[in-house]
């Protein structure tokens, strides 16, 4: 892992709602998912207020195109973006570009409609953390990981294919499974469409998992980014503040 990297200049700076007109917008999420300003270390990085103002400005459209492209972050931050979005009443139609991992996944749940390119990957696990204390307070953190679970196996039960059972989904989350495509159609509501290029997932961050598709981790990328698909950059620092992850 390399040095710190110095926090944007602007740290307030939100998500830019694109090709906006009377009818619908798109939205990009294309970096991890962080609680506040503290930890937003990149521009693409995306926390709940992000989204709060990106909705504000599209109140009352038709449809909204949401673009997915991260390898998740902070469980708190996604699961208040993933009500946000479905809360909007637009018709809202998810694309995922490259990854959705870990809460992204929950967020890309949000979709009316999702489709994922036959080379792009969808990765569900249960939450984790790290933690210190005593045996009470160790069991404690234990226990509310098990609550956070059950959030999140909500999501998914909502979003799945007829005759998937509970059960299933909860053996691919204890394993840590990565999905592509076709895959992951044969469990969820997705739609499966041809493939893309697309930039990929920050490789540092992507490494903590422990099956992450070498298919992302070799995956160059791009020298420039591009206007209407900004790429992100990696995340390379999290404190005992925001270690609670999905």
């Amino acid at each position: 892992m390399s040095a710190i990297a110095p926090q944007l200049a602007n740290k307030n700076q939100l998500m830019t709602v694109k090709n906006l007109t009377s009818q619908s917008a798109d939205l990009y999420i294309y970096g991890e998912i962080v609680d506040n300003t503290d930890w937003k270390w990149d521009e693409s990085d995306v926390m709940p207020d992000d989204v709060l103002n990106a909705l504000q400005q599209i109140e009352g459209l038709d449809s909204v195109n949401i673009y997915i492209n991260s390898p998740g972050g902070s469980v708190f931050a996604g699961l208040a973006i993933y009500n946000m979005l479905t809360r909007n009443k637009a018709k809202k139609k998810v694309y995922v570009d490259g990854v959705a991992a870990s809460i992204a996944s929950i967020i890309a749940m949000a979709g009316d409609e999702i489709y994922i390119p036959s080379n792009a990957f969808l990765m569900i696990h249960n939450p984790w953390t790290f933690a210190m204390g005593n045996a009470k307070e160790l069991r404690k953190v234990a226990d509310d990981l098990d609550q956070i679970s059950k959030g999140a196996m909500a999501v998914y039960k909502d979003n799945l294919v007829q005759g998937v059972e509970e059960s299933t989904i909860q053996t691919m989350l204890d394993n840590e499974t990565w999905l592509n495509a076709e895959e992951a159609a044969k469990y969820f509501n997705i739609n499966v469409v041809e493939a893309k290029d697309y930039a990929a997932s920050a490789k540092e961050y992507l490494t903590k998992y422990q099956k992450t598709p070498r298919a992302l981790l070799d995956k160059e990328e791009p020298k420039e980014p591009q206007i209407e698909e900004p790429k992100f950059n990696k995340i390379q620092f999290q404190n005992e503040l925001d270690l609670l992850t999905l």
